[in-house]
């Protein structure tokens, strides 16, 4: 039997994204996410962005969307040692009571990672040619191996686990399915996993920065896909979303 590669840093694009996070400075929650993401976990906090012109927020909501994703079951994360280890890190931090732990269990059923982004928008799902599907299917299962954590400098206040795809003759499998389905080539694929209700202070931020230093190499989790989702969400936390359709890899 052959040992599964996985594609790593030197292919993927998390180093170049990281969170750069400035001796002696906090973090400030950055635009985007006061936007899309603080009026769903805080929507009484002083900074957040209620709407913007030509953006398609309210109060963190939008129309739906329809994407193609890699779906994560929670039962699973939670039975990893080195996950239940993490989260016990993240819960004796110094800036645990700025994460929004009651949101977590209403995001539990829906953890995944996107492959295939804005496939559509509003009511009605795509639709995928049929040969395409056919092609998925003959991939059969993909292997994904999750790490953590991770913090990017887009979206400043999420905290996710980093998804490294299985490498197959040579290939990065996510793009293989990208391929597939005509879609852009990506190179970040991130499971959410916690959000900030607040900035963090000068003593908060080095703990952060310190917590994804020493688990930058540690796996999590490693896993066998069979299964995408076509997930429609209204709100970038897929707090209110629904599995429109699923793709099978076998």
């Amino acid at each position: 039997m052959l040992m599964v590669q996985f594609c790593d840093d030197a292919e993927l694009g998390y180093l170049g994204s990281r969170t750069r996070f400035a001796e002696g400075e906090g973090l400030r929650l950055d635009e985007a996410y006061r936007l899309a993401h603080l009026p769903l976990v805080a929507p009484r906090h002083p900074r957040l962005i209620a709407r913007r012109e030509g953006a398609g927020y309210e109060m963190g909501r939008h129309e739906r969307v329809f994407s193609l994703v890699l779906p994560v079951r929670f039962e699973a994360l939670h039975a990893s040692p080195s996950y239940r280890e993490l989260e016990s890190e993240i819960a004796n931090q110094n800036f645990t009571h700025k994460l929004a732990w009651h949101i977590l269990d209403r995001r539990r059923d829906r953890l995944h990672m996107t492959i295939c982004g804005r496939l559509a928008a509003g009511e009605t799902p795509p639709s995928f040619e049929p040969r395409a599907l056919r092609e998925l299917q003959r991939l059969g299962p993909v292997s994904v191996e999750l790490r953590g954590l991770f913090s990017g400098n887009v979206n400043l206040g999420r905290l996710y686990l980093r998804a490294y795809p299985e490498r197959r003759h040579g290939a990065n499998m996510f793009h293989r399915i990208q391929e597939l389905l005509g879609r852009p080539q990506t190179d970040l694929y991130v499971v959410g996993l916690h959000n900030l209700v607040d900035d963090l202070d000068a003593a908060e931020a080095p703990a952060l920065a310190a917590l994804i230093e020493r688990w930058w190499e540690r796996p999590i989790l490693r896993f066998a896909a069979d299964v995408l989702w076509l997930l429609g969400a209204n709100d970038d936390l897929v707090l209110d979303s629904a599995i429109a359709g699923t793709v099978r890899l076998i």
